[in-house]
């Protein structure tokens, strides 16, 4: 959208919301990048500063903006993310415990989506995903198996990834907007794959998570999380 094609009165906050958004997303301006002042930004949009601040001010609650008093307004350093919830980033999960990180790409490949795929992430027929599994390590040991599809008509360029120094669980958050996510929490049985790269009995319950995010109305990913046995969950508000 060119702001100044518009004529002044025409021009809303959402347009400007909209504009920065994109300016985002397109990674004109990326993780950690400061913004123009709301002034250079009233100026060039032809607005009432007002209208800026507003559009400025909703992106923050949103989680997508960072705004210091004296020290301007940022995109946050894992843009894109909602403020109430954070997608967690295992090596930081791990460390945080003191234990030394470890990653392994098991598998990787494109391919049609499965039917199950198809339907979870409202995909048309014949749509290509990215099927990685990967395998996080603390201290030399299993600690998360992680089995990701990741839709390429949304994200087309994690097909250039080859993800086997870092997982995809950390070029995502750093990379890809969401503005919806699903998550469940579920006890299974450990299937082949999943309880030999943990270390587990096959059919052995696991704890596990699954996770879909969306960016405006498109599906972006869906990972299969399952975690070696002991793990706990807590969480506090």
């Amino acid at each position: 959208m060119q702001m100044n094609d518009l004529q002044a009165d025409k021009v809303s906050f959402r347009d400007v919301k909209a504009e920065i958004l994109k300016r985002i997303t397109d990674r004109r301006w990326g993780p950690g990048a400061l913004l123009p002042g709301e002034v250079d930004l009233a100026a060039e949009f032809q607005v009432a500063r007002a209208t800026v601040n507003r559009a400025m001010r909703e992106l923050t609650e949103e989680g997508i903006l960072e705004r210091r008093r004296k020290a301007g307004t940022r995109v946050r350093s894992s843009p894109l993310r909602a403020a109430r919830f954070e997608i967690p980033l295992v090596r930081a999960e791990i460390e945080a415990t003191g234990a030394d990180y470890g990653y392994r790409l098991l598998t990787r490949g494109v391919a049609v989506a499965p039917v199950e795929m198809t339907r979870r992430l409202s995909l048309p027929e014949g749509g290509r995903l990215l099927h990685l599994t990967c395998l996080h390590l603390a201290n030399g040991l299993p600690y998360q198996h992680e089995e990701r599809w990741i839709n390429l008509a949304a994200q087309p360029a994690a097909e250039s990834e080859d993800f086997s120094q870092s997982g995809p669980n950390e070029w995502l958050i750093h990379a890809v907007p969401f503005s919806e996510v699903e998550i469940s929490f579920l006890a299974t049985a450990a299937a082949g794959g999943v309880a030999q790269a943990l270390g587990m009995a096959k059919g052995e319950p696991v704890f596990t998570v699954e996770r879909t995010t969306w960016w405006q109305g498109q599906a972006i990913t869906h990972v299969r999380l399952s975690f070696a046995r002991g793990h706990r969950m807590t969480t506090r508000y």
